[in-house]
């Protein structure tokens, strides 16, 4: 019997040690599982990004392969942060609560050696290893002191930046790289977000307007696992932060110029379109082609028919199409109105026929019809 407790017993014992070894309890109470990764690169919070994260965010899970893919368009755009919609991307300056603007979270990676960085070509974004830059010559290039981190060494290389000494309130705009796809796995146009540039305002020796130096280019799967962690607020009305980065670039909140389409040339649009008048209108033209390209794939509505019938004949007879709403739309009124009096009309009109009450046997007596013996 002694021999059976003591077998148990150990039995019990090495069935604990892995939950032991597992679980960890923090100062409040709270079980948290460690990570099996423990190469995985840390966050400013503690917390680790898994292998599993990275693959989950990564480019080839977001994107379709290029045999569901039958159309495709590279639009460049320039992102303002001084645009409200575009000031999450900027605030807070400095970090607040766990609260950490773009550029921050960018520079975090960099000097940590977590995210590649690549050069800023003219018009020609290569993310392979020969375009990779090195972090010291980029702090050098843009005059940030820095200093070499705990651990750093030539082949992992890491740097401490002061938080005073991050320019954030230089970086004044990105450019980001947008790739319009239409799938035809999932029958919808989308567009996914491929690099990140921030970019430098920086004003000269002798004053002036400040000029802009693109810095280093991104790629976005590489940042979406650290930008999905951040929470950011996007409405003064709401003082919860509703979204993450990575929700706020996955689902386009942000306000950009088209400054840029891929082309045979590798021109911008402003040495395509000299005058300003003819850039803008240059612009809006691309933006409105990417909004009705999805909408010219299904078949319209009967609402939209006799919409687009109306403004035909009104473009006929030279009336304004406005004018034509608006009398469509008020002899629509009319109608249901007419409509609505009559069925009123006709409802009063047909009453049902009232039942006659049976006589009770008091007020008239019938005389019985049964034969009597």
């Amino acid at each position: 019997m002694h021999t059976f407790f003591k077998t148990t017993l150990g039995a019990l014992a090495i069935a604990c040690i892995p939950a032991l070894v597992w679980a960890q309890d923090d100062a409040q109470g709270v079980v948290r599982r460690r990570t099996t990764d423990r190469n995985a690169p840390a966050r400013q919070d503690g917390s680790v990004v898994t292998d599993r994260m990275q693959n989950f965010f990564s480019e080839d899970n977001s994107s379709v392969s290029d045999a569901d893919r039958q159309w495709m368009r590279v639009i460049y755009r320039a992102i303002d942060l001084d645009k409200d919609k575009n000031a999450p991307l900027y605030f807070p300056e400095e970090p607040i609560e766990g609260q950490e603007n773009l550029f921050r979270i960018i520079m975090r990676l960099l000097t940590a050696n977590t995210v590649p960085a690549y050069e800023y070509l003219d018009g020609r974004e290569i993310f392979t290893e020969p375009y990779k830059v090195k972090v010291a010559d980029v702090l050098d290039r843009f005059y940030i002191p820095y200093t070499k981190a705990k651990g750093s060494t030539e082949k992992n290389p890491k740097f401490d930046i002061d938080p005073s000494d991050v320019p954030t309130n230089e970086v004044l705009s990105y450019y980001i790289v947008e790739r319009w796809e239409f799938d035809t796995r999932n029958n919808r146009l989308r567009p996914v977000v491929e690099a990140i540039c921030p970019v430098l305002h920086r004003a000269g020796d002798f004053g002036g307007d400040a000029l802009r130096y693109p810095m280093f280019w991104v790629k976005f799967s590489d940042l979406r696992p650290y930008l999905a962690a951040q929470s950011i607020f996007v409405d003064d009305d709401n003082n919860l932060p509703t979204c993450t980065y990575d929700d706020f670039f996955t689902l386009t909140m942000y306000d950009g110029d088209i400054y840029k389409t891929r082309n045979l040339k590798n021109k911008s649009m402003a040495q395509l379109y000299s005058d300003p008048d003819d850039l803008k209108r240059a612009q809006d033209s691309i933006q409105s082609r990417l909004d009705d390209f999805e909408k010219k794939l299904w078949v319209p509505s009967r609402e939209e028919v006799i919409a687009a019938r109306e403004a035909r004949e009104a473009a006929e007879a030279g009336i304004a199409p406005d004018s034509v709403k608006v009398e469509s739309s008020n002899a629509r009124t009319s109608t249901t109105r007419a409509a609505a009096r009559s069925t009123k009309r006709s409802t009063k009109k047909e009453q049902k026929p009232k039942v006659q009450k049976a006589q009770s046997s008091s007020s008239s007596a019938t005389r019985s019809v049964r034969r009597r013996k």
